[in-house]
């Protein structure tokens, strides 16, 4: 790996591969959608709205957290165990995944983007596997020692 393809990596990890396949799963579920006929989740526009609003809202603060706890300019440099990446191994990844994909699936008041928000979860964990093992060529026993203390898109409830 050059250090310029190395550098990339450690700063973008595995976001634009996760990104494309999640975009793409996201088509195949609009698709599908139009589709078939399933009642919406609710008739209810200001519960749909006010669900998408909080999860737009700490979506940004996670990242916001995220950012804080790691600066883009010190990813791949050193191991952060603190701030979000105390309870997240994969902070950024999870506030998208695991908060703003299922506000966005109440937005679109449809069952189908709601499975969609769960598929996604199965494949970045498959997604992220590469990323975590640069992590543990790099820091080696410390990472692999983080690994089991800390979840990658969930915090880890029992240690």
């Amino acid at each position: 790996m050059s250090e310029k393809t190395g550098k990339f990596v450690k700063v973008f990890g595995s976001g634009p591969i996760g990104v494309f396949v999640s975009l793409i799963l996201f088509f195949v579920a609009y698709w599908i959608n139009r589709q078939i006929n399933i009642p919406p989740i609710t008739g209810n526009r200001f519960i749909l709205n006010s669900v998408f609003l909080i999860s737009c809202l700490v979506t940004i603060g996670m990242i916001i957290w995220c950012l804080k706890s790691l600066p883009v300019g010190e990813r791949g440099k050193k191991l952060c165990t603190y701030g979000a990446f105390k309870y997240f191994r994969h902070p950024l990844y999870a506030a998208f995944l695991s908060v703003f994909n299922f506000g966005l699936s109440f937005y679109l008041n449809s069952y189908v983007f709601v499975l969609w928000a769960i598929i996604l979860h199965p494949v970045w964990h498959f997604i992220v596997r590469y990323e975590e093992k640069l992590m543990v060529n790099i820091f080696k026993e410390d990472y692999t020692e983080y690994q089991k203390k800390t979840g990658r898109f969930f915090p880890r409830l029992i240690r």
